[in-house]
């Protein structure tokens, strides 16, 4: 059975960085695509980042390009999200995903209904 347990969340001040963590476990997860979404009160689940994990290739939505580095650990199958110069609407419960296939578009590994599995989410707050 698929696990996907997020660390990492907290309360931290506009401008920060902060690290969440992604352990997976339940399958080997080397040909998998692992993604980042987020979910602000009130809005819809949106896309954050995603990682090809055998190709190393990352896909990042424009809110957080340039803040937000996707990364993995093959050999501790996890993924992080390292976040810096963190804002206020970066506010958002922050969920784990897997997708065992892999996606021929950026616009796939946009959507929710492209993962598999998913966490239970770990919560961001941004404080101005």
């Amino acid at each position: 059975q698929v696990q996907l347990v997020e660390s990492g969340g907290g309360l931290v001040q506009a401008g920060d960085s902060l690290r969440l963590s992604c352990a997976a476990s339940g399958r080997t997860f080397s040909s998998y695509t692992m993604g980042w979404f987020r979910q602000a009160p009130g809005k819809e689940r949106e896309f954050v980042a995603a990682i090809r994990w055998r190709y190393d290739s990352t896909y990042y939505a424009d809110s957080v390009k340039g803040r937000f580095t996707i990364s993995g650990d093959n050999a501790k199958n996890t993924v992080y999200l390292q976040m810096s110069s963190l804002k206020p609407e970066d506010t958002a419960v922050y969920y784990c995903a897997a997708d065992k296939d892999y996606c021929l578009t950026y616009q796939c590994y946009t959507q929710k209904r492209t993962y598999d599995y998913w966490g239970q989410g770990t919560q961001v707050t941004v404080s101005s």
